[in-house]
């Protein structure tokens, strides 16, 4: 699991990305560089970085289901994930 202090530092980001996104979107309309370069780099939607929900792993992230593939696979052996199952033949 990640640490807790690298799940946080991830939540406050997507905050302030959200909080900030209709401001950097006028600023770069109108072509405001220099003030668009005074807000806060972790504005940009680009730093995110996407994290398993349950237990914050950053890689192996899956999209559609907002968690990493180590815990989608140990959900769906235990039948937790509605429409999915192991295959076995």
């Amino acid at each position: 699991m990640a640490k807790e202090s690298m799940k946080a530092r991830e939540r406050k980001r997507e905050r302030l990305v959200a909080k900030l996104a209709d401001k950097r979107a006028q600023l770069k309309a109108d072509g405001e560089w220099e003030k668009l370069q005074q807000l806060p780099k972790n504005s940009s939607k680009v730093r995110l970085h996407n994290r398993c929900k349950l237990t914050g792993r950053p890689r192996g992230y899956m999209r559609q289901f907002g968690i990493s593939r180590v815990t989608f696979r140990e959900m769906a052996v235990e039948g937790l994930i509605p429409g999915v199952k192991k295959a076995s033949w």
